[in-house]
């Protein structure tokens, strides 16, 4: 009876696993081509990595609305954030070359190095920078810091104005400008910009013949997925971010093609083509965590015990499985990258719009098919989410739109307009252009905000950057003086209101 027993568990195990193999094998292409047209994604691009092998790589859709150019296995995106784990990488294979520390302190290579607190500035190491917990709450500072005019050393010089949120190294903050810092200590110790570091130890050994770090790059190849959002309910054409001076946080433009190569060596303990690339102790390192990001006990995550960050890596478990991944998001892009070495199993999947959850809901469904999950829809159960956001944050813009229909302000609209510093971003300027308050932001010169009254001192700022958003604005006044204003974006470039005092 037990042999019996035994013989059907193991038919029904072997049925399961033929169910979600062809699911990689059959099912994938069918799969993200319906998809596509339930989250009107323009393109989309996917690579399966498995056993040392591809096992799938393709281009779906268009990367050009106008033009209709196909997405195919060359096609370059930003893929934004998912450049952290080269960073990371890097780093940890400096310090197996004993070339630095880790847990050198950042002032031993950039001695005038300042943070808000003092102790912070003694203190912060690369490590604190690489998992990102200085006391920055998620995205702060990054009105400035993202697409901006500035140097890189001026945004590092910067971060000594951002008053933190949280203690030092008491808790988990996405910063951006922490892995900018870590980045250009490469220079420091290499005479070698981070730039030609990743070309000449990752991109020309590992064949990412198309793989660059410029935004020059993507705005002239003639094989670039083209970036969109989703605004008032039709896909608009955005630029694509320059973010060149926080190149080793986020500047690497890409294609499925090269990132499989990165892929390949990753599950290959470092080597690549019989060769090593890059140590095996330092991709070890870059993959311990070094941070908790939340506590997974929700019953949302019961199948998961931990989600950390590692150095340019989060890191969690499912089904019993570490998985390792980052994802990455720029104007117009979404992408991730997802290894689980226990399977030698990897994934990377581009698009070219942000208004879609359908990059993260395929790292579901790929995981769940290489552990044998039974089948659900992850993309179908994630659009229903995302509907409900969206109508909820529509209904919210819409709302604030009527309120400000016919609506006048307290003061003439010459009182508001003048010169306004934040000692985090810098200087903005109103200007009353033709009866209509216009603001202008000094480190971003393609953006602009039009004021709209919702009475009193209060109005509603529409960005031109349909990403920023559209957000309540009110100015403080006092004795019927403009005192100061407050800025607020979206929260996916920056949680924080940011205070404005009038200069001129």
């Amino acid at each position: 009876m037990k042999k019996i027993f035994l013989l059907i568990l193991l038919m029904q195990l072997a049925l399961c696993m033929h169910a979600q193999n062809k699911f990689l094998t059959d099912s994938l292409d069918n799969y993200i081509a319906r998809e596509m047209q339930r989250w009107n994604i323009p393109g989309v691009a996917v690579s399966v990595v498995h056993k040392g092998k591809i096992i799938f790589m393709k281009g779906f859709g268009v990367r050009d609305i106008n033009s209709s150019q196909k997405v195919d296995e060359n096609t370059l995106f930003q893929i934004a954030s998912n450049t952290k784990a080269y960073t990371g990488t890097a780093l940890a294979m400096l310090e197996e070359q004993k070339r630095l520390s880790l847990n050198d302190k950042i002032t031993k290579y950039f001695p005038d190095f300042k943070l808000f607190d003092e102790l912070a500035t003694r203190e912060v190491t690369i490590r604190d920078m690489l998992c990102h917990r200085i006391g920055f709450r998620t995205f702060q500072s990054d009105l400035l810091n993202w697409d901006c005019n500035l140097s890189r050393k001026e945004l590092i010089q910067n971060m000594r104005n951002v008053e933190p949120v949280y203690s030092f190294r008491s808790r988990y903050g996405y910063c951006n400008a922490c892995f900018l810092t870590a980045g250009e200590i490469i220079p420091v110790v290499t005479d070698t910009s981070w730039d030609d570091f990743l070309k000449y130890n990752f991109f020309i050994p590992l064949g990412m013949k198309r793989t660059s770090t410029d935004q020059a790059t993507i705005l002239n190849d003639k094989n670039s997925a083209k970036p969109y959002t989703i605004f008032d309910g039709r896909l608009t054409a955005l630029h694509y971010a320059d973010i060149n001076a926080l190149a080793p946080a986020a500047s690497i433009n890409s294609c499925v093609k090269d990132i499989s190569n990165w892929i390949l060596m990753q599950l290959d303990s470092g080597r690549f083509g019989g060769k090593e690339i890059i140590p095996f102790a330092a991709i070890q390192k870059t993959r311990s965590s070094s941070m908790v990001v939340r506590d997974q006990q929700n019953p949302e995550f019961k199948s998961k015990h931990f989600y950390t960050y590692g150095l340019g890596w989060f890191l969690e478990d499912y089904e019993g499985r570490k998985i390792i991944s980052h994802d990455g998001g720029a104007n117009g892009f979404v992408t991730n990258t997802t290894l689980i070495p226990e399977e030698n199993f990897g994934f990377t999947i581009l698009t070219n719009t942000d208004a879609n959850n359908f990059y993260g809901a395929l790292q579901q469904q790929l995981t769940d098919a290489i552990l044998n999950v039974p089948y659900k829809n992850r993309s179908a159960e994630s659009f229903q989410e995302f509907q409900v956001y969206n109508s909820r944050q529509d209904s919210i813009v819409r709302d604030l739109l009527q309120k400000s229909t016919g609506k006048k302000p307290a003061l003439a609209l010459d009182e508001y307009a003048g010169k306004f510093s934040n000692p985090v971003y810098g200087t903005i300027e109103i200007k009353n252009v033709s009866g209509r308050l216009m603001i202008y932001f000094s480190h971003h010169p393609k953006l602009n905000g039009r004021l709209m009254s919702l009475g009193e001192n209060n109005f509603l700022c529409a960005y031109s950057d349909v990403t920023y958003g559209v957000k309540e604005t009110p100015f403080e006044v006092k004795d019927g003086k403009v005192v100061s204003i407050t800025i607020k974006v979206n929260d996916f470039v920056d949680y924080m209101p940011y205070v404005f005092a009038k200069s001129e």
